[in-house]
């Protein structure tokens, strides 16, 4: 009996089952995450701005903060969740895969601690080097005290989400996150305005409503993970850290989550650059971005069906077949990528979500002008960076990493430095991202078509 046949039926199927459909399938739960997602990126940033110019200038620094940790949280510290229980799974461990799990929230724990305590302490001096002032910082210290003093729930639902992820359940996850939304797109509004029997509470109000989804999405998971139902289950008694366990996590998830850190600073450095031309030209890069944050998810989406699949695949020691399932993962995601080259070739449509104000309008739709022709090379290459997390390479994206924030943040000082405004560091900064991408490709195709692909596969492509 070969060991394909002793394994649960759930992972026989992402080893056996035909690649596209397969992929199409785990990761339909989570466009309806995505969505959700989006709901809240763009829902949230419209309801502040019901506040006014100051308050949406507050959240547009503070917000790249959140999305840092959320990123680190779901595609950094969770990718490595994911990926080694994939991979205990794919090699028929299931002892291993929940001590893993227990593993994974003992770190959530240990990581909240660590990271929330200088995002309270240095946030407030942060927010001003960024460009605040007066009304917009205050609004930005109450909002960043907030969201990040309640940021344990960000850890646990995003852990959890990859803990079930991994052991090739989406559908749990992804409902969780859109109930938690739910309760944020609900909240949001009656708490920033003082609708029906709530407070008007403003910024305080959109925090107290971001921090809503996370407290449900966590509440639902763990419902879920602590049930019969679930194939990895989380034991009390396994929530502590064991050195096996968390290596095998931390050799992918502290790498992603320095990925994720490089992306997200990448983006505060030109926010800071942009903050030089005023509070203005932070409120409209911070409203054009919401694009860029909107593919993510979507990405994302994808992309954790490629982890998942892949490390299942290599776990089992299928290396032919998670090399076809990370280039079938880079083409799909790419096609995604030319819808929003659609939306931003017409930004200043995007942009009237936002604002009226035809200053803020039009400075927005340049970045989006310039940020077009690249979305679908951020898809391909996001989905290449998804498929060599499933197999722990991640080194060299850590490097490719390094040089797009030296090219943005060096490149686009330059920009400024020499006369070129707005154009030339919106044009550095898509430069950046597009070595990005492409660099990215080329490091999923020497680890997969070069060293991976050259090993025996222990098992024949599907």
């Amino acid at each position: 009996m070969t060991i394909t046949a002793t394994l649960p039926p759930r992972t026989r199927l992402l080893l056996e089952a035909p690649i596209l459909p397969t992929l199409l399938r785990l990761a339909a739960p989570n466009i309806g995450e995505a969505v959700a997602r989006i709901t809240f990126l763009t829902a949230d940033a419209l309801f502040v701005s019901w506040l006014g110019s100051d308050a949406l200038a507050a959240v547009s620094v503070v917000f790249p903060l959140l999305m840092l940790l959320q990123t680190a949280t779901a595609a950094g510290f969770g990718a490595g969740v994911s990926s080694s229980i994939g991979r205990a799974l794919g090699a028929g461990d299931l002892p291993r895969a929940r001590s893993l799990a227990g593993t994974s929230i003992a770190l959530a724990l240990v990581g909240w601690a660590l990271i929330a305590t200088p995002l309270l302490l240095g946030g407030p001096a942060l927010y001003a080097a960024m460009g605040l002032k007066g009304a917009a910082l205050d609004m930005a210290i109450l909002y960043g005290a907030l969201v990040f003093g309640g940021s344990i729930f960000v850890w646990l639902m995003n852990i959890m989400a990859n803990v079930s992820r991994g052991a090739g359940t989406m559908v749990v996850p992804a409902s969780a996150i859109m109930i938690g939304e739910a309760f944020h797109v609900a909240l949001s509004p009656a708490l920033i305005m003082g609708w029906g029997p709530f407070p008007t509470l403003g910024i305080a109000g959109a925090a107290i409503a971001v921090l809503s989804a996370y407290v449900v999405g966590t509440a639902v998971l763990a419902a879920y993970l602590c049930s019969r139902h679930a194939l990895v289950r989380l034991e009390p008694a396994l929530i502590r850290l064991k050195r096996a366990e968390t290596n095998a996590i931390l050799k992918v998830g502290a790498v992603a989550a320095a990925i994720a850190l490089q992306f997200q600073a990448t983006t505060f450095f030109v926010t800071g650059l942009v903050g030089s031309m005023g509070s203005m030209a932070v409120a409209a890069y911070g409203a054009a971005t919401r694009l860029d944050l909107v593919q993510y998810p979507i990405t994302f989406a994808f992309g954790s069906a490629v982890i998942t699949m892949v490390a299942t695949a290599a776990g089992a020691g299928d290396n032919g077949r998670a090399m076809r399932i990370a280039w079938t993962g880079v083409c799909a995601i790419a096609l995604i990528g030319l819808a929003f080259t659609a939306v931003a070739l017409d930004g200043g449509r995007w942009m009237a979500i936002f604002t009226t104000d035809p200053a803020i309008r039009d400075l927005g739709a340049l970045y989006l002008l310039c940020q077009a022709p690249i979305y679908p090379l951020i898809g391909a290459g996001l989905a290449g960076y998804f498929a060599c997390q499933g197999v722990g390479y991640v080194a060299w994206p850590f490097a490719i990493g390094m040089i797009r924030l030296a090219i943005a943040a060096l490149g686009g000082w330059l920009a400024l430095a020499l006369g070129g405004g707005a154009l030339a560091l919106f044009v550095v900064s898509a430069a950046a991202f597009a070595f990005f991408s492409a660099a990215l490709l080329a490091a999923t195709y020497r680890r997969f078509n070069g060293r991976l692909n050259a090993k025996p596969a222990a098992a024949s492509l599907r």
